[in-house]
């Protein structure tokens, strides 16, 4: 995944009033995403919020999946079988990219019994499906981790090292609000990075999801676009991960933005 250009979109909330026209902006979305040779990546419950998984959305509504253009998301909030079931239905549509992450509960999702993968310790982490995925699924897909460079550095560093470790293959950052030593560092791991990019204006719901208060760094108000500039001329190897892209305002302004897509590896 060297250099690839992720775009995030959401698969329908289950609690959604209208579940036709969110299934057909989100087929809108994505087919927009894929034509433009970018890579869609879709979260798995994301903040804890029940969404339909993206396996079933694509399967129902007969959308493309090109292997190296769609990053399916997977957290520790599944039960082995609904765990092994997405897995299955993913290999069977062709997906082989996974970002891996612990996850967001709620008291409406079960979390993995960790004997259930082959675990120690109370729960399940990130690095607990790495070494699941390799041990049952070995050689099926090419598997990401996140990085979370608000976290104290000694103790996430550690917690990559174990997931490079245990198998991970490239790195998503958290969104990123300029030029970050922590960032630059990761080049010493030797896989490839995907930058994250905040395309929103609203700082505060940046804040409210990783759970520290934020400020940006540049100078007079916040501009994503120009951010997102800076960061692909401080780091021009590295990949980008845009969350909360505007599809009206941002979407075709990419290439003057990022140059031409590059989709990931298979």
């Amino acid at each position: 995944m060297r250099a690839a250009k992720f775009i995030e979109i959401l698969t329908p909330r289950q609690s959604v009033a209208d579940l036709d026209a969110a299934l057909e902006k989100f087929a809108e979305r994505y087919r927009t995403v894929v034509d433009s040779g970018y890579v869609v990546s879709v979260p798995d419950n994301p903040m804890g919020n029940l969404h339909f998984q993206v396996t079933e959305i694509v399967s129902e509504l007969g959308l493309p999946v090109p292997p190296a253009q769609l990053l399916l998301h997977l957290n520790t909030f599944h039960t082995r079988d609904n765990l092994d079931e997405i897995l299955r239905s993913a290999i069977d549509l062709g997906i082989r990219n996974v970002l891996l992450v612990t996850g967001d509960g709620s008291e409406r999702l079960p979390k993995i019994a960790p004997e259930s993968i082959g675990a120690e310790g109370e729960s399940a982490t990130s690095v607990d499906l790495l070494r699941y995925l390799d041990r049952e699924y070995k050689g099926a897909f090419h598997r990401g981790v996140a990085f979370n460079q608000y976290e104290p550095q000694d103790h996430e560093i550690a917690k990559l090292k174990r997931k490079l470790a245990a198998g991970a293959d490239f790195i998503v950052t958290q969104p990123v609000l300029a030029w970050d030593k922590r960032i630059e560092r990761l080049r010493e791991f030797g896989v490839p990075v995907a930058v994250g990019a905040w395309m929103s204006k609203n700082l505060d719901l940046l804040a409210e999801c990783i759970g520290y208060p934020l400020k940006s760094e540049s100078e007079g108000p916040w501009d994503p676009a120009a951010i997102l500039v800076a960061l692909r001329k401080a780091h021009p190897d590295f990949g980008v991960y845009l969350a909360l892209l505007s599809f009206k305002s941002q979407l075709a302004l990419l290439p003057q933005w990022l140059g031409a897509p590059a989709a990931a590896e298979a």
